[in-house]
């Protein structure tokens, strides 16, 4: 077991609820049970009955730590409710005026999302605007969405990495992740980032792949690949779009699933994954459960610092995140 260190803060505790998601093929958890044991009063944490069997991690090694196993019901009565893809939860519309939401809710580029938030009077802190100093807190998952989507798409493209030329769209941690596994594969790579957009465009009959990680821009109305472009691409190529924005940066990305990952469009296949993390959960599992510990212990304690209160997008029902303002006033 690692060392952990032990936070402690006198006061009230809030309790923390780990659902187990619903949302198709997501094995991701939150928090690994060693960890547990650097938060005191391990009582305030709930976990669905089976949250950790998905990672052969019965009840009880949570529940030795001093945790809660409870009903689904139970665990959504919680304060705080923390769920790695909570922007897709099926359980948003039963939370109630209050409670607090933690994990990725994509609220900017998900109007519906948004108004099931303000609608339940809820709180909302937003693992997509957590930094610290400049970095993003969950660089490896971003990294390693790069590195998934990439293994994922190839198994139903039919051809290796080493046969094709494959530009990569972006220069994030996204990129880096989805180059690093290209370069391991033998792919022949070109990256482009927002400045070399027009060279991309001249140059893009030349690949056999294109890999887009861009974060997108919610205030823009055109597109890096619009659907007119897919003519001038080489037959039978490939769009592996990991930002998968719907009609973002890729006019004609759809968000897919891991059960039905590709779709073709003008005879180009398109791969659109939303959770390209979720088939290597364990990975993520244990990198994630480290990161957000002491922000844990920030929401319980309710003395939240300076990461947590830049990553807070809707407080009680009431939008406070600039980004989704200017892009519903669009």
């Amino acid at each position: 077991m690692k060392e952990q260190r032990n936070y402690y803060s006198d006061g009230k505790f809030k309790t923390i609820g780990f659902p187990v998601s619903h949302k198709e093929n997501e094995k991701r958890r939150a928090i690994m049970p060693d960890h547990v044991s650097g938060i005191n009063h391990p009582d305030r944490l709930f976990f669905e009955e089976g949250h950790g069997l998905v990672l052969e991690i019965p009840n009880k090694e949570y529940a030795r730590y001093g945790c809660i196993i409870a009903p689904r019901e139970t665990v959504l009565e919680q304060d705080v409710i923390c769920d790695p893809k909570i922007g897709d939860a099926d359980y948003l519309e039963s939370l109630h005026k209050g409670q607090t939401i933690f994990g990725w809710v994509h609220a900017t580029q998900n109007r519906d999302i948004t108004d099931k938030i303000i609608n339940g009077g809820l709180t909302a802190y937003a693992w997509e605007n957590m930094n610290y100093k400049g970095r993003h807190l969950f660089w490896r998952n971003n990294e390693l969405a790069g590195e998934a989507a990439v293994m994922h798409a190839f198994q139903g493209f039919g051809r290796m990495p080493y046969e094709t030329k494959t530009a990569v769209l972006g220069c994030g941690n996204t990129a880096r992740g989805a180059i690093k596994v290209l370069n391991m594969l033998g792919a022949e790579v070109m990256q482009y980032d927002r400045r070399s957009e027009a060279l991309f465009q001249e140059e893009l009959p030349n690949y056999d792949v294109v890999v887009n990680c861009i974060l997108w821009d919610v205030m823009r109305t055109d597109h890096i690949l619009y659907r007119t472009d897919l003519a001038r691409m080489k037959k039978n190529s490939m769009i592996i779009d990991v930002s998968c924005d719907r009609c973002g940066g890729i006019e004609a990305s759809v968000p897919t699933t891991i059960e039905n990952p590709t779709y073709e469009v003008g005879g180009i296949l398109h791969y659109a994954v939303d959770h390209t993390p979720s088939p290597f959960y364990k990975t993520f599992t244990e990198n994630n459960s480290q990161v957000i510990l002491p922000y844990l212990v920030e929401l319980m304690t309710e003395k939240i610092g300076g990461v947590l209160k830049d990553a807070m997008v809707i407080e009680e029902g009431r939008i406070v995140d600039l980004e989704i303002i200017r892009f519903q006033k669009r």
